[in-house]
């Protein structure tokens, strides 16, 4: 006789668990919207580019990467001109699709937990603790700095890509294993392609399927589910297809930059990946730039990953819970450090654990941060795999608790929620700078005086001219191209400059053609009274605008560039 009563129970359970789960989307949702309706997520100069990327390819350019550097691809870029073409240029359409691609990592994050855990329980608190996240990674997927989102996305699809790949493998199933191989390689590829910062879900995955394979090789017998034995000892022809497919695979999400690789050499891609672009800014030697690193990752970038402060500053966030949440992170940490060594101790069990690949992407990840020059930048967003893998560990580690505590979950996730909603909102009322992806005070422009910096420029005919890197591009995409600064000027306190700040030389020829030019200088006063000097000596007559943040020496009596003024040069 069938329970109606348990039936009924059931469907109640279900609804719940599917309102609570969508309840989790919608407060994510909520959040972004609300963070860039009241415009506390500053437009600054990398999303500025991938704006103008995105403005570019419809009007028929075709760039393959981010411009000026080739660790970041165009994905991003190609996404938002979507938006673009359908509802005009305005800044909110690269919100909305990080917002688009976030909620996708979310829900997919749910489905892994789903895989690994079956419970409705770990699914709900892995999407409540990403839909609320630290302050971290609600900026990096709120503001669109080129690949950030894709990043985690992509990263999502190889891990539960390779748990679907890593059930063939132990079962010795067949059929959609070649699929899975192709779509694997595909991912990798995309992922190399659209950030580099991808690889360290492809190595972990790559190294956790190896060790199924190998641990394969050294059974001789596994049970079928009917009970019978079979061999697994050799592999197949069909094995050796599917390992084929995932190599087209990888060809074919990988063909942007194995093109690239083939028309410019392979030596540039090579040197971005390993973090050219800021190798050689630390100035110290091997073991003092290990030792560095290794405190950027343990000590600043955990407490990044935990929420505890933002990652532009030295700040604890929403005190009085600080040591909660402290407390809750360190015993995922502790959760996944023991399982995973047990996972690997018992290795000789036919179902081989899933943590070894979580553990990996971490793993993968110290070990690239702290032996490669990315280590060098503490900010933040190197740290966005670990916050996901780590909530994703989170839901696991709850319902393994909650076995002994049952009421512990109900407790743990609204505390850590709260928590990192209040670290958000503490962080975002601050403002200048708000949430920010500048972690040097210098460059935390306030760009409430964006429109009126452009209106100036328009009346007093200054539409061509010199700046920094977080001035030129946000005027030039909100002007429509209008206005065009070339960042030639520096924004250290020590004069420091990279050429690598000029990203577009179309507008360098612009500027170059026009017979007018200004400067325009931010929170450097140093620069400023620089410019004076230089301009007195060579007898140029000028005048003075301030804005805001920005400080525009304009209506010059004669064209004069940085380079003649001593700026504009790299300092070796």
């Amino acid at each position: 006789m069938v329970d109606k009563s348990a039936m009924s129970s059931n469907r109640l359970f279900r609804y719940r668990f599917h309102l609570l789960l969508a309840a989790a989307l919608f407060s994510a949702i909520v959040l972004k919207v609300s963070l860039v309706l009241t415009d506390r997520v500053p437009f600054n100069s990398d999303e500025a580019i991938v704006a103008l990327m995105a403005r570019h390819i419809l009007a028929g350019e075709h760039p393959v990467f981010f411009y000026g550097q080739a660790y970041m691809g165009s994905l991003d870029a190609y996404l938002t001109a979507i938006g673009f073409y359908i509802f005009g240029y305005q800044v909110w359409i690269l919100r909305a699709v990080q917002a688009i691609l976030y909620l996708a990592t979310i829900a997919t994050s749910a489905l892994m937990l789903w895989k690994i855990t079956g419970s409705r329980a770990a699914v709900v608190a892995g999407a409540w603790l990403l839909a609320i996240p630290p302050v971290n990674l609600t900026l990096y997927t709120t503001a669109s700095l080129g690949g950030y989102g894709e990043m985690l996305l992509i990263g999502n699809l190889i891990l539960l890509t390779t748990l679907y790949l890593a059930d063939h493998l132990q079962s010795n199933k067949r059929g959609a294993e070649s699929l899975l191989w192709l779509s694997l390689g595909f991912l990798i590829g995309l992922g190399l392609w659209s950030f580099g910062l991808t690889l360290v879900y492809a190595f972990a995955s790559i190294a956790f399927l190896a060790w199924i394979l190998v641990g394969s090789r050294n059974k001789p017998l596994a049970e079928n589910l009917d009970g019978t034995s079979r061999s697994i000892q050799h592999r197949t022809p069909v094995e050796y297809l599917s390992i084929a497919a995932g190599l087209l695979g990888f060809v074919i999400g990988a063909a942007p930059w194995l093109l690239y690789a083939v028309n410019s050499g392979i030596y540039e891609l090579i040197e971005e990946l390993a973090g050219g672009a800021i190798a050689g800014v630390e100035g110290l030697n091997l073991l003092e730039m290990v030792v560095r690193r290794l405190f950027n990752f343990v000590v600043l970038g955990s407490t990044v990953v935990m929420g505890l402060r933002p990652p532009w500053e030295i700040r604890w966030l929403a005190l009085p819970l600080n040591p909660a949440a402290l407390l809750v992170w360190s015993g995922v940490f502790v959760y996944v450090i023991r399982n995973n060594g047990m996972a690997i101790r018992n290795r000789s069990q036919t179902n081989i654990s899933h943590l070894p690949l979580f553990a990996g992407v971490l793993v993968t990840l110290g070990i690239g941060f702290c032996l490669t020059p990315f280590g060098a930048d503490p900010s933040g967003r190197y740290f966005l795999p670990a916050t996901v893998v780590l909530a994703i560990m989170a839901g696991e580690a709850l319902k393994q608790w909650a076995a002994k505590y049952s009421r512990l979950i109900f407790l743990i996730v609204p505390i850590i929620i709260t928590f990192n909603l209040w670290g958000t909102v503490q962080a975002a009322t601050k403002y200048p700078p708000g949430l920010t992806t500048q972690f040097d005070a210098i460059a935390q422009i306030d760009h409430e005086f964006d429109a009126a910096l452009i209106d100036f420029l328009r009346s007093a005919g200054e539409t061509r001219g010199y700046t920094n890197y977080w001035v030129a591009y946000p005027i030039a995409f909100l002007s429509e191209e209008e206005i065009i600064y070339v960042p030639r000027l520096p924004y250290h306190e020590d004069f420091r400059y990279t050429p690598r700040d000029d990203r577009y030389p179309v507008y360098q020829e612009l500027v170059e053609s026009s017979e007018q030019v200004a400067y325009i200088t931010t929170k450097h006063p140093a620069l400023d009274s620089y410019l004076r000097e230089q301009f007195s000596a060579r007898d140029i007559s000028w005048k003075e605008k301030m804005i805001g943040d920005y400080h525009v020496f304009f209506s010059l009596s004669k064209r004069i560039e940085p380079e003649e003024l001593g700026l504009g040069l790299e300092i070796p």
